[in-house]
Parts: C-alpha cells; structure tokens; sequence
C-alpha cells in the first residue's frame, strides 16, 4: 500500500539499545563495526550516544545536527553509574527470558566470510558463525552488552533453494 499523504513524510529514523558501559559499546560500534559517533547528549543521569553509517563527509556541526534526519540511526543509551556497579546484571537481549521480544539489529556487508574473518580475529563474540545452521550465509555477531547483531550481505537471496 502506498503511503497517504499524511504519511509521505515518515521514515524510520533510529532504535534504541540501553548498553552498560559506553566505553566498550563505543569501541565496539565505532572500531569493529566502523559506524560513526554522530552526536553525544550528556542528559544528567544518562547519556544518549547517536551512531550510524557516514555517507556523506560531514562537518562534526552537521553530523550532529543531522541525527533526526536520516535513517538507519542507532542510539546507545547509558545511564550512569552502571559500568562500576558489580551488582548490575546488564540488560535483557530479547532473546531469552526475562524479556523475550526484541531479536537483533542488522548490518550489511560486501563479503560476510571476509567480515567474519575479521571479527574472529578481533575477539568478537559469535552467536551463530557461517557454518553453524542451515543459513550459511549469515552470522551473528555479540556486542558487549550481548545484544545480536546479524551480519548479512548486501544482496541475500532468501529463497528456500538458497538456505537448505
């Protein structure tokens, strides 16, 4: 169904996931996945962190001016004090209980063996390697919070022929 004209306008801008310690979560997105710190809000009690994928060479002014703008935004929220507190059991991935329901986020590669590879080499943790499942052709990766993160490639043909 084409959008109304109410709705033209509307595009799906970011999502969010609350992380524990932001200098891990920062390093991870920003030096194994490549995203780009877009904008830092320091709110008190918490910090919003606003990630994405450049395509544009950006003035710092400008990346932080666009984060409502575009699409395919990720918000890393933090809220302090958790990174020191040895009690703090970190947050429910959605995909176990307590709190079954969110799966994962997605990323797109050229070449997911050459992506993996990387990622083993880093010390990533793997959820589901290349060779694990029927789906041979997508793996996912665990950021430090253990949230999961698909690794696909940009063209994925999901026709039963081509995971079996």
């Amino acid at each position: 169904m084409p959008a109304s004209r109410e709705t033209a306008s509307f595009k799906f801008n970011h999502t969010m996931l609350r992380i524990k310690d932001p200098k891990a979560s920062l390093a991870f997105y920003t030096e194994v996945l490549g995203m780009t710190l877009l904008r830092e809000l320091n709110m008190g009690d918490f910090t919003l962190y606003f990630l994405a994928y450049e395509d544009d060479n950006l003035s710092p002014d400008e990346k932080s001016s666009s984060v409502f703008a575009r699409q395919g935004v990720l918000e890393l929220t933090h809220n302090h004090g958790t990174e020191k507190d040895p009690n703090f059991q970190g947050y429910a991935s959605g995909n176990s209980e307590p709190g079954k329901g969110f799966g994962h986020i997605a990323i797109t590669v050229a070449n997911v063996e050459e992506a993996c590879a990387r990622f083993e080499k880093l010390g990533v943790s793997f959820k589901k390697r290349l060779t694990d499942g029927k789906m041979r052709h997508i793996a996912f990766i665990l950021d430090p919070d253990g949230y999961w993160i698909e690794v696909v490639p940009h063209t994925l043909d999901l026709s039963t022929k081509s995971i079996q």
